[in-house]
């Protein structure tokens, strides 16, 4: 999909950055058609290499968009809301990447007469590969919904959800990177122990990774199915899950997501 009209960033980090590259790289949007203000100036050497516009202010960049991402932390967004709102008018939709702000949270500042999309991407969308939940408030349009759809699929897989389904996917997917980045940090320290070069482990167990997940998801086939062709009976996998699940790992994986999920809660107060 081609995504219609002008596309504003609120904010010109990491993610910001990744998702404007991958627009533009797909052919969904035109860098003439995009425009970008960053409290950093020196951003501006950024969007300019992309052949994207610089607004002169956030009220000017709310102005030139018809769809805004908002791209600032959650605790700068009550100072950028404030200085959007004079350029924002019924035509806007508003997409938020900020966790744990809801949906009402923009309508209670800017007036419930805004379209706002919220967004929950992870940190694999850097390299093409994310995983973007995003939930419609209700003023919104199915051509909303084609815009973020359109997006989010520029860097990874994403998938509409009802609002009361985000901190899920906040918990899931949107932290989920840090957990297999821990596990990952986890084997190379246990491999270092048995008597492997920190390097050597590090390169092994990076590679088992990505190997894992393109298997994952190229073979069709379930975790389960794939764990069990791995696990023959009395071998190193076996005794391996075992004293996994005699350690109780499976309740204590439930028990982080569910804390994430808790906290994402929190933050939407």
């Amino acid at each position: 999909m081609v995504i219609d009209g002008t596309l504003g960033f609120l904010g010109f980090g990491n993610m910001g950055e990744a998702i404007a590259k991958g627009l533009i790289e797909k052919d969904v949007i035109a860098a003439a058609s995009a425009f970008v203000y960053d409290a950093d100036p020196a951003k501006r050497g950024r969007t300019a290499t992309l052949g994207i516009r610089w607004a002169e202010d956030p009220a000017d960049l709310a102005m030139q968009s018809d769809a805004l991402l908002l791209a600032v932390k959650p605790q700068s967004m009550d100072e950028a809301l404030a200085q959007i709102k004079p350029g924002l008018t019924a035509r806007t939709l508003l997409v938020s990447i900020a966790a744990g702000l809801p949906i009402r949270y923009f309508k209670d500042r800017l007036g419930s007469q805004m379209r706002v999309v919220r967004a929950m991407p992870n940190t694999p969308a850097l390299v093409g590969a994310g995983a973007t939940g995003y939930a419609l408030c209700e003023r919104c349009t199915e051509a909303d919904a084609a815009t973020a759809q359109a997006l989010f699929a520029a860097v990874g897989i994403a998938e509409r959800f009802s609002e009361e389904r985000i901190d899920a996917v906040t918990a899931l997917s949107g932290s989920g990177p840090a957990y297999f980045f821990y596990m990952v940090e986890c084997l190379v320290n246990a491999a270092v122990e048995l008597g492997m070069s920190e390097a050597q482990a590090a390169t092994f167990a990076q590679q088992t990774l990505l190997g894992s997940g393109r298997l994952l998801v190229e073979s069709g086939e379930s975790a389960a199915q794939l764990r069990m062709k791995v696990t023959s009976k009395g071998g190193t996998t076996e005794a391996a899950l075992k004293r996994f699940q005699e350690d109780g790992f499976n309740a204590l994986i439930g028990a982080g997501v569910e804390a994430a999920f808790q906290r994402a809660r929190e933050l939407g107060r």
